[in-house]
């Protein structure tokens, strides 16, 4: 017997660290001890694979084994780390050829039937491995259109304990006997709807087709106000068919973060159209933001990263849900502390709120048919928090249609020719910092928008007054000037004008009480 070395990657957020896999087998009772900071599913992975072992007709040795996960200060967690755990263990029983599989990165969990199951986080964990160096990564079949997506490797995808064995230089035959064939993940929803929604679609609306538009077009915050079945949702659903396809960055942290989810259909590659994530208002914080036991995983907002957080109804969101998004509206990120360690995801979304003017939903207008006291409607819309709002670049409201006045019979635009606009308006942007760590308006510093990127002095008087009259915050005040700057963008304009910065302000609106 001697020492069986591999590797594995352990994940943290959308960071991987190459562990070395280390297994021992000496003289003593027989024992199967796994170390090195491992949860509870990394623990059951003993008894993954003594039945598998058996299963290819190779049984554990009735000895002490000792597992060891290096570094040991740092947790790991998930069955991913099964299959290197159980190479390890081979390669110390000389099994199989210790000086091939050690430099070799192993992810899978194992089945007691001796097969390779698929796990989630392929990409992020490719991605680290080829960071470190590491020429070959043996993975499950099941995760193999996965781990080809990743440039610069070696992808080896077998199906069983078996082949693993036979592939570094042992002998292994599959106990083989009637077997259900390995589930397949669940098809991802955070995606663009298969069957294409289109602008076309909307009746009316103009005011709140022109937001939807300046939103996309500079990656602004949105709320719509207005009874139910005026069209928000409609609205906010087309929203990602008039946004551009994603970057090649944003596309592999977008993937990466809905592998760590389960979500991602590798069948499709990288994940090129901007996500459009809608949870419902029931959902806890962790579900929005992120978390769970452990290491956390990824929330609605980090699967919406450069695409569109949709909250319907948002004043039935629970107050800790709405407060928990106003560090990652301003930074675009999301950490999350954990007694096993600190997490990161990237959170860097667009946000779009609908909200009803009342419970009832019939206090538009004079709201005669409006049901709900007056301390009841002031407290369904105060849910909606002031530093929330502030942070919300446009607020308007979105009433019924009539449909006598909408009959002209001009067709509405479709969301191609929107899309145009929008993608003519980001070139502006692109080219405009194309030497800043920045590519949208939205994303522009306070400070440098209020010095290198200010207006003329005498178009800023409309906004100056608005700070001083406490109709906008400092933050307002930037934000408005961003929208304008879209506008400008929008328009073909070198600089944002008093026209741009009035219809900036109005698209702001007031407070929404």
């Amino acid at each position: 017997m001697s020492l069986g070395r591999t590797l594995a990657v352990a994940l943290t957020g959308l960071e991987g660290t190459v562990v070395e896999v280390e297994a021992d087998v000496s003289a003593g009772l027989p024992a199967f001890s796994v170390v090195g900071l491992p949860d509870s599913s990394m623990l059951q992975a003993r008894d993954r694979v003594r039945g598998a072992t058996g299963r290819i007709g190779i049984p554990l040795a009735a000895r002490r084994l000792t597992v060891n996960l290096c570094p040991a200060w740092m947790p790991k967690s998930g069955s991913g780390f099964d299959l290197a755990i159980a190479v390890a263990v081979l390669a110390a029983q000389e099994e199989l050829d210790a000086s091939r599989a050690a430099g070799v990165v192993h992810l899978g969990e194992l089945g007691l039937d001796g097969r390779l199951r698929p796990v989630p986080g392929i990409l992020p964990s490719l991605l680290a491995a080829r960071r470190e160096g590491v020429a070959q990564v043996v993975v499950p079949a099941g995760n193999a259109e996965e781990a080809r997506l990743v440039d610069g490797l070696e992808i080896v995808a077998l199906e069983d304990l078996a082949e693993v064995v036979r592939h570094h230089g042992g002998s292994a035959r599959l106990r083989r006997g009637p077997l259900a064939p390995v589930l397949a993940s669940e098809e991802p929803d955070d995606l663009v709807p298969t069957v294409p929604l289109d602008f076309a679609d909307v009746i009316g609306q103009a005011q709140a087709r022109r937001a939807a538009e300046v939103a996309a077009a500079g990656g602004h915050h949105l709320l719509m106000s207005g009874p139910p079945g005026a069209g928000k949702t409609m609205i906010a659903a087309r929203i990602p068919s008039i946004l551009p396809d994603l970057t090649d960055a944003d596309a592999l942290d977008v993937s990466a973060v809905h592998s760590i989810a389960g979500r991602f259909d590798a069948r499709r590659g990288l994940l090129r159209r901007p996500p459009f994530v809608d949870p419902h208002h029931t959902s806890t914080p962790a579900a929005v933001v992120g978390g769970g036991a452990g290491v956390a995983l990824p929330g609605a907002i980090s699967r919406a990263h450069a695409g569109v957080l949709f909250l319907d109804e948002a004043p039935e969101f629970p107050a800790r849900v709405l407060e928990a998004l106003r560090e990652p509206l301003e930074t675009g990120d999301i950490t999350l502390h954990r007694a096993r360690g600190v997490t990161r995801y990237p959170a860097r979304f667009q946000l779009v709120l609908a909200a009803n003017p009342c419970p009832c939903g019939r206090g538009w207008g004079k709201g005669e048919d409006c049901s709900c006291t007056p301390m009841a409607r002031r407290r369904y819309l105060a849910r909606l928090s002031g530093p929330i709002l502030d942070r919300v670049d446009m607020r308007i409201a979105v009433g019924p249609v009539d449909l006598q006045r909408e009959e002209t019979g001009v067709a509405p635009e479709s969301s191609a020719v929107i899309a145009e606009r929008v993608r003519r308006a980001r070139e502006r942007q692109a080219g405009r910092f194309a030497d800043r760590p920045w590519m949208l308006n939205s994303q522009i510093p306070g400070p440098l928008l209020r010095r290198e990127l200010a207006p003329d002095r005498a178009d800023r008087r409309l906004l100056e007054r608005a700070v001083e009259s406490g109709r906008l915050t400092l933050r307002g005040h930037d934000r408005v000037l961003r929208v304008a700057w879209t506008l400008a963008d929008l328009e073909g304009r070198e600089r944002p004008g008093s026209e741009q910065i009035g219809l900036a302000l109005a698209l702001r609106g007031g407070e929404v009480r």
